[in-house]
Formats: C-alpha cells, sequence, structure tokens
C-alpha cells in the first residue's frame, strides 16, 4: 500500500513529521518580445492589453528528460486557460530544452529565450542545472519560475527577487524520506546519489532525519554527471550490509537498480525520490522494483486536470502522447498562471514588475480573495482587489524567498510490473 504525505511548510515552526495515512510535516527554515501595456506598474485601474512573453527552458533531452512530457504539458494548458479567458492578458509562448550538465542544451536555450525578450523562463526542473543558468537569467531582469528545483540552496541565493519555484526545497522531502525509511523497520541505509546540487542537498537531509529517528547511515557514495559504471559504489555499499538503500539518481537508475539486484540487494526495500521516480514498466526486468518506493512533490491531480494536461501537450506537440506520468504538472501549470496573474496586478510584463505582486497573488502576504482558477483570480484583480490564487500545486503561499510554504510531497509504491500507485 502506498501512503500520502501532505506538507505544511512554515519558517517559524520546527521540522517534524508523522507518516502512515496522511502526514502533517512541518518544515522550519527552509532553506518572446511583448508589447508595451498601457500603463506599467501601476496597482490600480482596468488591466488590459497586456502581451506577456514567457519561454520554458524543460528537459525535452537529457537524464531528466521523462520529466518534460507533464512539465510542458502543464505549462500548455496554463496558456491555453490565461489565452481563453480574455481578462485583459495574453501569453506568448515558446518552448525550449534545457538538457542537462553532460549535454549542456540550456546553453543554447538560455541565450535564445532572453534574446526573444522574455519577462519569464520557467524552469530548469534539476537543480544543477538552474544553478548553471540562475545568474544569466536573474541578471537580465527576467523572472526564472523553476516548477520543479527542490535544492535548498535556492532558498537564499541572491537573485535580485527574480527567482521563484513552485516545487518545496528538499529539506521538505528528505524529511519525509528519512522517517518513511526508519519506519519501514529499517535501521541501516546506505545512500547511492548523484554529485550535484539535488543529490547531495537531498543525501544530507535524508541522512540528518533518518539518523535523528535511531537509525544509522552506514555508508553514502556519490557518482558524477555521466558517468555510466557504478560498480564500485554498488560494492562499497554492499559491503556494509545495509537493510535499506536510497538511490537519489535520474536516468542512471535504469543502470543502477538491475545492478543492486545482480549484487544480492532485495530491491524491495529500495527507495527513490523525484529524480528517479518513473513508470519504468518493461524497461527494467520484471518485477525488480516490486515493493521498492519512492517520493514526489505534489498533491493528487484531478482526473480532469490529468485530461487536459495530455490534450494540451499532444497539441502543443502534433499529436504526440505524453504517457501517464504527470509529475510536477500541477506545478508547472501553476507557475503560468502566478507570472499571468501578478503581470495582471502589477499591470506591467516587466520582469521586475510581477516580481514584486508573485507573492500576494500567491497568498503569502495581502489577505487576497481565495480564487482557484486563472478567470475568477483574474476578476478579483481586474476589479480592484487582492487575490490568494490556490492551485493543482496546492496553497502555494511564497515566502520572502521565492519559495511555497504549503506544499505536498506523495509517497508511492512499485507493484510487480514496475509501475507504482499512489494512496491518499
Amino acid at each position: 500500500m502506498s501512503v500520502f504525505a501532505k506538507a505544511k511548510a512554515s519558517r517559524s515552526k520546527g521540522l517534524k513529521s508523522v507518516l502512515g495515512g496522511i502526514a502533517i510535516v512541518g518544515v522550519g527554515a527552509l532553506v518572446l518580445s511583448g508589447c508595451t501595456p498601457t500603463t506599467s506598474g501601476g496597482d490600480s485601474g482596468p488591466k488590459k492589453d497586456l502581451v506577456l512573453k514567457i519561454g520554458t527552458l524543460l528537459p525535452q533531452t537529457g537524464n531528466l528528460a521523462f520529466l518534460g512530457p507533464p512539465e510542458e504539458g502543464g505549462v500548455a494548458l496554463a496558456v491555453k486557460d490565461v489565452n481563453e479567458a480574455n481578462m485583459g492578458i495574453k501569453i506568448d509562448i515558446t518552448y525550449g530544452d534545457s538538457g542537462d550538465p553532460d549535454n549542456k542544451a540550456y546553453a543554447t536555450t538560455v541565450p535564445n529565450l532572453l534574446s526573444q525578450g522574455v519577462s519569464a523562463i520557467i524552469g530548469a526542473a534539476a537543480s544543477g542545472v538552474s544553478k548553471l543558468v540562475i545568474d544569466q537569467i536573474t541578471g537580465a531582469g527576467v523572472i526564472q519560475m523553476s516548477p520543479a528545483n527542490t535544492s535548498p540552496d535556492f532558498t537564499n541565493w541572491d537573485d535580485h527577487n527574480l527567482y521563484w519555484r513552485t516545487a518545496p526545497s528538499d529539506l521538505l522531502q528528505g524529511e519525509v524520506l528519512g522517517n518513511l525509511i526508519a519506519k519501514d523497520g529499517a535501521s541501516t541505509l546506505g545512500i547511492l546519489a548523484i554529485n550535484d546540487a539535488y543529490g547531495t542537498g537531498l543525501q544530507k537531509v535524508i541522512d540528518k532525519t533518518f539518523t535523528a529517528a535511531g537509525g544509522k547511515v552506514v555508508a553514502t557514495e556519490f557518482y558524477n554527471t555521466g558517468d555510466t559504471n557504478f560498480t564500485a559504489q554498488i560494492s562499497s555499499i554492499m559491503a556494509q550490509k545495509p537493510d535499506a538503500i536510497m538511490a537519489i539518481t535520474f536516468d542512471e537508475a535504469l543502470t543502477i537498480i538491475p545492478a543492486l539486484k545482480d549484487a544480492g540487494f532485495d530491491t524491495s526495500h529500495l527507495y527513490l525520490s523525484d529524480g528517479n521516480l518513473k513508470q519504468y514498466g518493461d524497461q527494467l526486468p520484471a518485477g525488480v522494483m516490486t515493493g521498492a518506493q519512492g517520493t514526489t512533490p505534489g498533491p493528487v491531480l484531478p482526473g480532469d486536470f490529468q485530461k487536459r494536461v495530455k490534450e494540451a501537450y499532444a497539441e502543443a506537440n502534433n499529436g504526440k502522447d505524453m504517457g501517464e506520468d504527470y509529475s510536477y504538472a500541477g506545478e508547472s501549470y501553476d507557475a503560468v498562471i502566478l507570472i499571468a496573474l501578478a503581470a495582471l496586478a502589477a499591470n506591467s510584463v516587466k520582469g521586475a514588475d510581477i516580481a514584486t505582486k508573485l507573492q500576494e497573488v500567491s497568498g503569502g502576504s495581502g489577505n487576497g480573495e481565495k480564487a482557484t482558477d486563472f478567470k475568477s483570480a483574474a476578476t478579483i484583480i481586474n476589479s480592484g482587489g487582492v487575490v490568494d490564487y490556490d492551485g493543482y500545486s496546492g496553497g502555494i503561499k511564497f515566502d520572502e524567498h521565492g519559495d511555497p510554504t504549503e506544499a505536498s510531497i506523495g509517497i508511492f509504491k512499485y507493484d510487480d510490473t514496475n509501475h507504482f500507485t499512489r494512496e491518499n
């Protein structure tokens, strides 16, 4: 049976976790050119004729390419909803490939998007990629909003108030994972992680949480982006005979998981994170994932939303089917909606102006009126009010660092077909 963990993040509360059924987790100290609008930076009066240029920096290639379709589908649906609402703002979208630190697609995509005069870039998915481009994007006065970056390093980044994310810091996911592994009865743990901002950040939190729960991390091994042989790391971990193994990887899991099985590890005691939690199916040997568990941020998405995401992705990609993975689709959708609402509230498509309204429209400040769809939220703004948008990724409520202070972490379990399910 899979378990669901719902998390609320608050900077005023300490870390605590209860797993099983629904868990409430408190997290402390988490760490395109457009037409010129009629007015710029104004806070009142009717909002009209705004053309907001947005680009995406999402993984069409590289080791996170499996997350590209649901993220692009979420973006495409949000753009469709904003444009069809006809509330005084239209979005001009350009899709771009982030790739990964190995193939470096981002090095071409980012300059291309900036040259087109985008106000905001949605992405990257990988924290490691965002670290390589955040200064370039925010230094150009452009908003960067990631639907999937989870590294704690971004909380205090010097980003001129232009970096935001709709996914929670790994201080939350790491806590859920560390407590889950301990709750499942493991007293010793081995960790294999990619040596980048994502891997090292999540590894530290899992280690700390598992240790605080009474367990002992007996082996920690890292590998670098582009590595294809993991024999030395697996041998080192297996030599300590851990009760459980945490794999913080990307697509390298396709090589690592069978290798762990061949080394004699019972993969029902394997744990994954959002970077490698995917519907493997026949990509892996039959039954190798049975009983393995993993986490990814995000609440349960309504069936109608999933259907619309699929349709939007297909429409934007010449009928291509995105599959049945909806990881970060809600966070991607909300990123676009929040930027559009903030532009409407600021009556401007300038990045810096939009940024001044992002915390407010998310409900992080301003005591706004609740709305759960773009048209209703835009109606409040156009009537001179303040909105508090709650989306498919949750309540969001950005803090002063651009981090969401309300988020959910789902816990998933694999069956003998190498597919995972979630219950709540």
